[in-house]
């Protein structure tokens, strides 16, 4: 597998949002900035609770399959790898790993087989699209903790998918559940949201080390990130963290993650949290992921070229 120094670009899109002259001047300030080479985009599909089996992806939080094609393809002609994650989100705002059903079936109750049908439903949809417009590869989910549970269904699911889609596949499960996964002899790369504290680092890649020497394949973070807030190197997956503006935690988090996943060389890659289809006006002011204007964009981009 090629070295993924990657990005995630322009979250859960809005309709109308790759589409714009605002998204595509950002991705040019992307990579005259970062040195990245791989851009990861999310279409979302949408369900109203945690307990609910419709997936919609035809509204106006999902961009349409003619605005996201020619977006990769843009992309792509500026020299980027585009690789595709659909992801699940709840109307309510509840996170997706929360969304869980009876394992034992009840009548009049939702199920996890209809759950499943509508989720296969949205992911093949995606994985022809990605299969047409030549990304490198697909992701077949993202931190869906309570449902990875269901390991035959994720089994089932990565078959058809691979029907469909050429190219590799992967999973993208939660920070501290890389060892909990039991169906990664189904997908072709593992991959988790790497968001874990200063200075625990070693300790959390021992632990998904083992693990991926018991399956032999390879590994990158499709997701990792610091906000630019006082205290989130601490708790970095708390997106909500009140606290100051700090970049200099946010570029201190960053070099901490590069030193310590770079001396290990099965840690393929990173799709870094994140990058906005819009920049906003003052970068360096923004208190979340962003890197746009931050000092932790030169560390990004010192990494990610030197490679």
């Amino acid at each position: 597998m090629q070295y993924i120094k990657g990005i995630n670009f322009a979250p859960f899109p809005r309709k109308g949002v790759l589409g714009s002259p605002e998204a595509r001047q950002s991705l040019e300030k992307l990579s005259n900035t970062t040195g990245a080479n791989h851009i990861i985009l999310s279409p979302a599909g949408l369900q109203d609770t945690p307990q609910s089996t419709d997936i919609d992806f035809s509204g106006d939080s999902t961009p349409s399959d003619e605005e996201l094609v020619e977006f990769i393809n843009y992309a792509q002609g500026q020299g980027f790898r585009v690789i595709l994650k659909p992801t699940i989100n709840c109307k309510n705002g509840v996170w997706r790993a929360f969304i869980n059903f009876f394992d034992h079936e009840a009548p009049c109750e939702p199920k996890w087989g209809d759950w499943f049908a509508s989720h296969e439903k949205f992911q093949l949809h995606y994985a022809r699209i990605a299969a047409d417009s030549g990304c490198v590869m697909f992701i077949m989910g993202c931190e869906m903790v309570m449902a990875e549970r269901r390991a035959d269904e994720w089994r089932e699911l990565a078959v058809k998918v691979k029907k469909t889609f050429p190219g590799p596949i992967s999973y993208n499960t939660d920070k501290y559940q890389e060892d909990a996964v039991s169906f990664w002899d189904a997908v072709d790369v593992i991959s988790s949201s790497g968001y874990y504290p200063l200075g625990h680092w070693d300790e959390e890649l021992d632990r998904i080390e083992k693990m991926v020497r018991c399956f032999n394949k390879p590994f990158f973070f499709a997701e990792t990130g610091c906000m630019s807030t006082s205290g989130s190197s601490a708790i970095p997956n708390k997106w909500d963290l009140p606290g100051e503006l700090d970049c200099s935690e946010q570029e201190s988090w960053y070099r901490d993650m590069f030193s310590h996943c770079a001396a290990r060389p099965w840690v393929e890659g990173f799709g870094l949290w994140a990058w906005p289809g819009k920049l906003p006006a003052k970068g360096a002011a923004d208190k979340g992921y962003g890197l746009w204007e931050k000092s932790a964009c030169q560390v990004v981009k010192e990494f990610y070229t030197k490679l």
